[in-house]
């Protein structure tokens, strides 16, 4: 599970590590910090790597808002058949679900498609589609 305010911009190496964690997005990331929308930073590497990367970074991450509904965010797979893939988001606080939906991933036009989908989910979305087999 990815943190709710993680844009994923490129993947990282994934040499630091010496025994790669299953991550949420599938590959490690590099990006930005949008818990403060008015002020995106990028957070050093190794915060990334272990609190972006991996959600639940509530009172770990000294930018992370205290009142917010969400802790991490998980994706699915449901089906990928005839150029589209479906897939479900869970946005999680204390380890159940808060919200879900499902998105719809049109191939041949590149396209997200979903109810209220954010640029943070679509970004989070997109990261994961992409993930390395």
């Amino acid at each position: 599970m990815a943190c709710p305010f993680f844009l994923p911009v490129r993947r990282l190496d994934p040499g630091a590590w010496v025994h790669a964690p299953r991550l949420p997005l599938g590959d490690p990331y590099w990006g930005e910090c949008l818990a403060d929308p008015a002020a995106p930073r990028e957070p050093p590497e190794a915060h990334q790597r272990e609190l972006c990367n991996r959600g639940y970074a509530r009172f770990r991450c000294a930018h992370f808002p205290e009142a917010t509904d969400s802790d991490a965010v998980r994706f699915s797979i449901l089906r990928d058949a005839g150029g589209c893939i479906e897939l479900v988001y869970i946005v999680e606080k204390d380890h159940a679900p808060v919200e879900y939906g499902q998105l719809i991933y049109r191939v041949e036009e590149d396209r997200l498609e979903g109810s209220q989908i954010s640029e943070l989910l679509a970004g989070q979305a997109r990261a994961f589609l992409d993930r390395a087999p």
